[in-house]
């Protein structure tokens, strides 16, 4: 492991010997055109802008209009001017994780917001914009990993490399589900992005749901709803280059994002204000284009290490069809759906089995646990089916058996769905506790 004597010396190396400076030539709503320096500026470079009271402006580079630079900043433009200096900080985005990130809580800057003092940074830079592994050499998506959600872990098994959406809408409960997950989760470093939250749900995520033990082997990127829509993609892009840090130790990872829909909102917002013309419901073509650059960095990689990848998509409307969360389930290994009529019923996590999938499930099964699964889910297909009629009292008990069948199934497969957030479930329980109830209830 480096030093601190080692890591500080790396940081004084770092240091510039002169600086590139330029100027605020003209200030359009979020962006900042600059002069002077474009012939050493490029698409993602870092700036800092010098405001009129002195106040130090992070921004990025975000387009060219003639011969200027489009700047976008990352906090208020108040302050900035016309003649306000910019300083080119760097051409490329990097990082620099360590192994003592564990148990931080750090913004998209990667910086410490958690008053434990200053991070250590590690001798090897990371890019945010990375790009994933080559596909003919990444390994194979294979091995059970226990998410310590029953209704996930049997009937929505996820493997390790694997990824997987969480689609639903407000309030339904899936970062109480997200919690659960990174708090009973047998992965060995949990990496988690809380992209545009609002900021009491960061503290009550981070100190209620997630908790100290949860925290421990965790690393919590976070970027709330007030900043910028850049700071909002990078801590995406930060999440993404941590979890890539410890899946390269040969780790397995549990990288966490709530919410892709977020991200795509920055994206958005970034792309109409550089003058991008607005797709389906107001995206631009660049959002549809980023996802899967985000989403496809998570999987198993070329060594030993793997990231497992969950990623929450907040359904607009509870519309499971809109522009985002169609997107997103075409470019991930499965989805996990959240039914607001289950929760308003209370039962949680309100996961709809019929409606979720796990594309890599039935090869990492035994024969035994899919013929058990299809069974279950046979069962409460044929409840839901004749549901509006049982409860309206118009169904006969005895007219059908596969349905008298179902009824008598359907309260026990109910209370299995249901786990109370402080209950760990672990998958070879999961099973067996699901093959007691099919094969001891007689209908």
């Amino acid at each position: 492991m480096t030093s601190p004597i080692d890591k500080i010396a790396s940081e004084i190396n770092r240091i510039k010997d002169f600086e590139i400076c330029g100027e605020v030539t003209s200030i359009r709503g979020l962006l900042v055109e600059c002069a002077g320096i474009n012939s050493a500026l490029s698409i993602g470079s870092k700036c800092r802008i010098i405001s009129r009271d002195g106040r130090i402006v992070g921004a990025e580079v975000i387009g060219f209009r003639e011969n200027h630079a489009m700047l976008m900043p990352f906090s208020e433009v108040e302050g900035i001017g016309v003649g306000c200096k910019i300083y080119l900080e760097s051409q490329d985005s990097t990082i620099n994780p360590d192994i003592s990130w564990k148990g931080r809580v750090i913004n998209a800057f990667a910086e410490a917001i958690d008053d434990k003092g200053p991070l250590f940074k590690g001798a090897k830079p990371y890019r945010l914009r990375e790009r994933p592994p080559p596909a003919h050499q990444r390994r194979a998506v294979k091995g059970k990993i226990d998410l310590g959600v029953r209704s996930i872990n049997t009937f929505t098994t996820c493997c390790r490399g694997q990824r997987l959406g969480i689609f639903s809408g407000s309030g339904v409960g899936k970062s109480v589900m997200l919690s659960m997950m990174a708090r009973y989760s047998e992965a060995e470093v949990k990496v988690i992005g809380l992209i545009g939250e609002r900021g009491r749900e960061v503290q009550e995520f981070i100190n209620d749901y997630l908790g100290e033990e949860g925290l421990k082997n965790s690393v919590v990127v976070v970027a709330t709803s007030d900043e910028s829509p850049l700071m909002r993609k990078q801590a995406a892009y930060v999440t993404l280059a941590v979890a890539e840090y410890f899946r390269d130790l040969g780790q397995d990872v549990l990288c966490m994002i709530d919410s892709v829909t977020r991200f795509a909102m920055a994206q958005r917002e970034i792309g109409l204000s550089v003058g991008e013309p607005p797709a389906s419901k107001g995206y631009t073509p660049t959002v549809f284009s980023e996802l899967p650059k985000l989403l496809e960095r998570a999987g198993p990689g070329i060594g030993e290490g793997t990231i497992t990848g969950l990623f929450s998509v907040l359904v607009e409307g509870d519309d499971h069809n809109e522009p985002i969360s169609d997107s997103v389930r075409g470019i991930l290994d499965g989805h996990i759906m959240l039914d607001r009529e289950i929760a308003e019923r209370g039962r949680f996590p309100a996961v709809n089995v019929l409606r979720s999938i796990s594309r890599t499930m039935p090869r990492c099964n035994t024969p035994e646990e899919n013929k058990l699964v299809d069974r279950a889910r046979n069962l409460l297909s044929t409840y839901e089916n004749m549901a509006e009629m049982i409860r309206l009292g118009a169904y006969k008990k005895g007219s059908s058996k596969e349905v008298d069948e179902a009824m008598a199934y359907f309260p026990l497969l109910e209370n299995f769905l249901r786990q109370d957030i402080e209950e760990k479930a672990d998958l070879a329980g999961g099973y067996k506790m699901l093959g007691e109830i099919l094969g001891n209830k007689q209908a």
